[in-house]
């Protein structure tokens, strides 16, 4: 039985997607609209902190709470890169 911290095989599932279809269907399946939706909103909040706005801006963009803001910063100055990565491949 393996770890309920071993995400391994999501992370397979996740690179076997080959176009955004098959994401799109995927990501429907596997979660709920409030998740995806928390996530696209943590991406563009990340975007937004790369792109030097402001808290005040980005609530009055996304309407993302303070809390939310500071996680995604805090990922940003101390993570290990990935919201950077993600940002620069898509040419966000």
């Amino acid at each position: 039985m393996a770890k309920s911290n071993d995400f391994t095989k999501l992370y397979d599932a996740i690179l076997s997607l080959k176009s955004k279809d098959e994401c799109k269907v995927f990501f429907e399946d596997l979660c709920t609209i409030k998740e995806l939706e928390t996530m696209s909103q943590r991406l563009e909040v990340a975007k937004m902190l790369l792109d030097g706005k402001t808290f005040n801006e980005i609530v009055a963009a996304t309407g993302a709470s303070t809390t939310t803001i500071s996680r995604v910063n805090r990922c940003l100055n101390y993570g290990d890169g990935g919201y950077k990565s993600v940002i620069e491949k898509c040419k966000m």
